[in-house]
């Protein structure tokens, strides 16, 4: 009887990690994209790169809006070069044509998935959500640059453009309308 009592104990136990693990493992995923540019998620850097490349990187810029938001969203510009180390700025545009105050959220990557871990965005209207009146239209910048190492990773040589792709989303929580 004592041996049962031990391998329920086991089984219940083992059932309770298990639970465990799957609870964590999307925030543990998350953290390791974030960290790793895995899957193409950008960086997030306080300041400038400290060295420029004489490598040169077409940067094209896309964007995309979820059905569930009325909002118009485009880049004002399609491509850019842009000087490995040296810090762009790039601004889109987002215009609600609702009739209600709503708040949206950007997500984003960057394409090909490899180069995620090199792309570095200093300032970016896709670290908090966006808040717009019926009609109001927003500038919104994204300041980033290439991290001069890529010049470094021979599997990231034959990287001749990288795309910047975001797409807005409804907001779950609509308490920021209020403020």
């Amino acid at each position: 009887m004592n041996r049962n009592k031990r391998l329920v104990a086991l089984l219940f136990l083992s059932a309770v990690a298990m639970v465990g693990v799957a609870y964590a493992s999307v925030p543990l995923y998350s953290l390791f994209c974030k960290v790793s540019g895995y899957g193409g998620t950008t960086q997030r850097v306080t300041a400038a790169a400290t060295e420029v490349k004489e490598r040169w990187i077409t940067v094209g810029f896309d964007s995309n809006v979820d059905q569930n938001l009325p909002w118009d969203f485009k880049p004002e510009t399609k491509s850019l070069p842009v000087k490995v180390g040296e810090t762009y700025t790039v601004n889109y545009t987002a215009h609600n044509r609702g009739t209600e105050t709503l708040v949206g959220m950007a997500t984003f990557n960057v394409q090909p998935d490899k180069v995620g871990g090199y792309f570095d965005k200093i300032q970016c209207f896709c670290f908090s959500k966006q808040v717009l009146k019926p009609d109001q239209t927003a500038t919104l910048p994204v300041q980033f640059y290439i991290d001069p190492a890529i010049v470094n990773d021979h599997d990231a040589d034959d990287v001749q453009s990288i795309t910047l792709s975001y797409t807005f989303f409804r907001s779950k929580d609509q308490n920021q309308v209020k403020l």
